[in-house]
C-alpha cells in the first residue's frame, strides 16, 4: 500500500473518531449505539487502530454493553483485534463507574433504597459461580460505614454465623445492617433457607439493639428486597425485644 493511501486511511479513522467525540459532547451517550461506545473505549489506548469491527464482535459475543464491560481480559482477548493495550479503556471506565457508585452510596443516607444497593453491588456479584454474603454496616443516620464479604459458598444456616456478623457490627460501631447475597442461578426469589436465615439475623440484631434495614438477593438483572416485600417488618414483630413492640 502506498504512503498516500495509508495517510488517507489514517485521516478517515481520525475523522470518524473526532465525529464520535463531538457527538458525545453534543448529545451524550443517548445518541450512541452500544458498539460505538465500545469502539471509543477500545481506542483510548490504541488511537491508531480501527476498532469498529472488534467492537461489533464484542457486542455479538457478550450480548450487550454490560456483558462487554464485565467480560474478563482473557475472554476479551479471544476476539480478533482486541489486545491487552486496548482492554485498558474498557476496564478503566468500568472501575471508575464502580468507584463512583460506591462513593455516592457511602456519602449519603441509605433511606431504604434497595435499588441503589443493587446498582452498586450488581457488578461485583453477577455471574459468580458461588454465593457471596455481604454486609453493609450503617451508622445512626443510616449512612454506610463499611461493606464486607463475610461468607462465601452455599448461603445456608450452617454457613452464615449471626455471631460473626454481630461482632463485626460492634467493631464498626454500627447501628444498622443491610445483608446482600447473590443467587448464581439468576433467580433472586428467596428460598425457605434464605427466609429462615434472615429471620435469625433480625432476631440476633434485635437483641443487640441493631436495626436490620434489608436483605437483598441479587440475580440476573433482577433483585429481591425483604424490606420492600414487608418481610423485615413481619420478622421484627415476631420478637418481644423489637423496638416496635415496646
Amino acid at each position: 500500500m502506498s504512503k498516500p493511501a495509508r495517510r488517507k486511511e489514517g485521516d478517515f479513522r481520525e475523522g470518524h473518531r473526532r465525529r464520535l467525540r463531538e457527538k458525545f459532547l453534543r448529545s451524550g451517550l443517548d445518541a450512541f449505539l452500544d458498539y460505538e461506545i465500545v469502539e471509543l473505549l477500545l481506542t483510548l489506548a490504541t488511537p491508531r487502530r480501527d476498532c469498529r469491527e472488534p467492537a461489533r464482535e464484542a457486542l455479538r459475543r457478550f450480548k450487550n454493553l454490560r456483558g462487554v464491560l464485565e467480560a474478563s481480559p482473557e475472554e476479551l482477548q479471544e476476539i480478533r483485534g482486541i489486545g491487552p493495550h486496548n482492554i485498558f479503556g474498557l476496564k478503566f471506565v468500568h472501575e471508575v463507574a464502580r468507584r463512583f457508585l460506591r462513593e455516592r452510596m457511602m456519602s449519603r443516607p441509605y433511606c431504604r433504597s434497595s435499588r441503589e444497593v443493587f446498582d452498586y453491588l450488581f457488578h461485583s456479584l453477577r455471574d459468580l459461580k458461588k454465593e457471596k454474603f455481604k454486609v453493609l454496616f450503617l451508622d445512626v443516620k443510616n449512612q454506610i460505614i463499611e461493606e464486607k464479604t463475610l461468607f462465601e459458598g452455599t448461603v445456608d444456616a450452617s454457613a452464615v454465623y449471626p455471631r460473626e456478623i454481630m461482632k463485626e457490627a460492634l467493631k464498626h460501631n454500627a447501628s444498622a445492617l443491610i445483608f446482600v447475597h447473590n443467587h448464581p442461578s439468576g433467580d433472586p426469589e428467596p428460598s425457605l433457607c434464605d427466609k429462615e436465615i434472615t429471620k435469625e439475623l433480625v432476631f440476633a440484631a434485635t437483641i443487640m439493639q441493631l436495626k436490620v434495614l434489608d436483605h437483598i438477593i441479587i440475580g440476573n438483572n433482577r433483585y429481591f428486597s425483604f424490606a420492600d416485600a414487608g418481610l423485615i417488618d413481619s420478622y421484627e414483630r415476631l420478637f418481644p425485644y423489637s423496638a416496635k413492640n415496646e
